[in-house]
């Protein structure tokens, strides 16, 4: 797996930016599609609901148990 790259992203208005791997990022890319909204507004939720304070680790999180789903 690569290391973790920076993503700067729009939420709620301001640019934030968070380090994840490609691999990650490609299949955040591939929720917000099968899910019909922009990938801002999905880390938008994911920054809503997440349990701790790093939005990097709750993106991993989120895909990790997003394909457990599957």
């Amino acid at each position: 797996m690569s290391s973790p790259n920076k993503h700067t992203v729009v939420i709620n208005g301001h640019n934030t930016s968070v380090f994840v791997e490609d691999d990650f990022w490609i299949e955040l890319k591939k929720i917000s599609s099968e899910r019909k909204v922009s990938l801002s507004e999905l880390i938008s939720l994911i920054d809503q609901n997440k349990k701790k304070s790093n939005l990097s680790s709750a993106i991993r999180l989120y895909i990790l148990n997003h394909l457990r789903k599957i």
